[in-house]
């Protein structure tokens, strides 16, 4: 329990740490440093700059309760002394200055003009400050602060784009230390004082601990989160003591604001990271391409809705064992697919099997598609920050029915998948990727923008229904594009198909703790549901993070038996 009274009791202030942490940082400012001097370490400087129209429709939404703000828990072990809150406070402002939207504001002054606003630190202390401020201590369990998180008033707000929970709770104590082995009567003289030290350092006593690292979705996605969550573990986990990561921050402060730039150092919205020419015809052959795109998408299942004045999150996770899951990835190399095509086959016949809607309507899914290999702006170190927003969509349209001959069911499976992979790589490979994604951008950014204005109007009484446009007097202009039926195009479910994160995750850099458990999401809007995929320490996760307030009856329920039944049946 002396862990957890480390964990609960975090010191007032910064100033109640000994006077030697910080009176090296202190040591070279002067009086002129903090109102003179451009290069000054003690000088505020300020950056801002407006966010992009992806950036906004991710923004606006969020501004009542906090749709789509995110968070990732990660579970592990590890010794009282790595998780001592100077050190978690130390490790978390090092990150905060690499990346500066991190700790920027978001200040919105016209629907179509939100800003970023950056105060970078004006010593290491500021840095350390600003961390601790935004760094809590906690003794819920993992569900209790994932509850919280995702159903309970909001953790963010405009001035606090970011944020670390650590838990200790406690019903997971100190594990029992490994007993030293007993010596035998013939060998206890061979015994030597290094076997000793071996010993005492493999018997170190482990806590269980919960992390949640929460973010905006508009300062970044699932990429800019994960490896994140890697070099956080690698700071605080890795061999570096604590005096080399106060002097680590101490050098990072100084390579960024011993001399602070001019140019805004934030990073770039997304589509200025993929300019593209600003030609008439090139932006007219990107509508005609774009508009062509989306007429494609048919779709027409949809899972029935109900109307709830609360939303009520909840994220069941199912973990498969390490052998099950290399059984399950040969199974689906050997039938030419990964794990990610085949979970939208997974998806589409367990619909199938329920009997949702129409046979006649396909069943469209959507996906994130990561923006970031064909991004064409880089910015140098120090301000190469990966906490930015490169995702962009693209979807999938399988058949709604099934053979009437239950022994084609696996090859129908396994054909689903394959087009789910068809249609993926497709969609990663096209050469208009750059231009779709600006299309896509402004047309979410204009419909952001008019939702926004509406929900505020009628907040403040005054929203009136728009008034249907006039008959034009002239004839209308013949369309350029095919003439075709309307058809539906609702999607059934979102997928967010994060693939191996052991490829992200570098374990063996934090020896020091021992990951164990990942759980991700986001705080939703009400009625909204998405499937996650991936794999970790070597086991494949499946979760259904929904709102359980929002469907009818028990669908939802059963939806998730039928896919967790696919995957037994078709992926063993």
């Amino acid at each position: 329990m002396a862990a957890i009274a480390e964990l609960l009791t975090p010191p007032p202030s910064v100033t109640d740490f000994p006077d030697d942490l910080w009176g090296k940082y202190a040591s070279s400012d002067s009086p002129a440093d903090v109102h003179d001097g451009a290069s000054g370490p003690s000088r505020r400087h300020r950056y801002e700059r407006k966010m992009g129209e992806t950036e906004l429709s991710y923004f606006l939404p969020s501004r009542q309760t906090g749709v789509n703000d995110m968070y990732l828990h990660l579970g592990f072990k590890a010794p009282e002394r790595v998780t001592r809150r100077a050190r978690v406070c130390t490790v978390w402002a090092l990150l905060r200055l690499r990346h500066p939207l991190l700790c920027a504001r978001a200040e919105m002054r016209d629907y179509g003009d939100v800003r970023f606003i950056y105060d970078a630190p004006a010593s290491p202390q500021d840095a350390y400050c600003d961390a601790d401020a935004n760094l809590e201590y906690s003794n819920q369990t993992k569900d209790e602060l994932i509850d919280t998180y995702l159903n309970g008033p909001r953790t963010l707000s405009n001035s606090r784009l970011s944020y670390v929970i650590l838990s200790e709770p406690p019903t997971s104590p100190l594990l029992m230390p490994t007993p030293p082995r007993t010596p035998s009567p013939t060998n206890a003289e061979l015994e030597t004082d290094s076997a000793s030290e071996d010993e005492a350092s493999e018997a170190e006593p482990k806590g269980e601990y919960e992390l949640l690292i929460c973010a905006m979705h508009f300062l970044g996605d699932g990429m800019a989160l994960h490896q994140f969550a890697n070099d956080f573990f690698g700071l605080l986990g890795g061999t570096k003591s604590d005096t080399e990561l106060h002097e680590l921050l101490q050098e990072e402060w100084e390579a960024r604001w011993r001399l602070a730039p001019e140019e805004c150092i934030l990073p770039s919205a997304l589509e200025d990271n993929m300019p593209l020419p600003s030609t008439k015809f090139r932006r007219a052959a990107a509508q005609v391409d774009f508009q062509l795109s989306q007429q494609r998408l048919v779709g027409g299942q949809v899972f029935p809705r109900r109307k709830h004045h609360e939303r009520h999150t909840v994220v069941p996770t199912v973990a498969f064992p390490e052998e099950r899951t290399k059984a399950i990835l040969k199974k689906c190399k050997a039938h030419g697919v990964s794990i990610s095509a085949a979970l939208f086959a997974v998806c589409n016949v367990a619909w199938a099997r329920m009997g949702g809607g129409s046979k006649a309507a396909p069943t469209l899914m959507y996906s994130a598609l990561n923006l970031r290999p064909y991004f064409s702006v880089k910015r140098a170190a120090p301000w190469d920050s990966y906490w930015y927003l490169a995702i962009g969509y693209f979807n999938v349209v399988l058949p709604s029915f099934l053979p009437s001959n239950p022994a084609l069911s696996a090859a129908t499976f396994w054909l689903r998948a394959r087009q789910a992979k068809e249609q993926s790589t497709r969609a990663a490979k096209n050469p208009l990727v750059a231009s779709r994604t600006h299309e896509m951008a402004r047309e979410r950014g204009e419909r952001a923008r008019a939702w926004a204005k509406e929900d505020d109007e009628r907040e403040r009484g005054t929203w009136v229904p728009p008034t249907p446009a006039p008959n034009p007097n002239s004839p209308p202009r013949e369309s350029v594009f095919p003439a075709r039926a309307k058809a539906p195009s609702a999607a059934l479910i979102g997928l967010s198909l994060l693939g191996n994160l052991d490829g992200i995750y570098k374990h063996a850099a934090f020896p020091d703790a021992e990951l164990h458990t990942l759980t991700t999401g986001s705080r939703q809007r009400q009625g909204a549901m998405l499937l996650f995929g991936y794999t970790f320490k070597g086991r494949l996760w499946i979760s259904l993070g929904y709102d359980s307030n929002g469907f009818e009856g028990d669908v939802v329920d059963r939806f998730w038996r039928e896919a967790l039944g696919c995957v037994d049946e078709f992926l063993g």
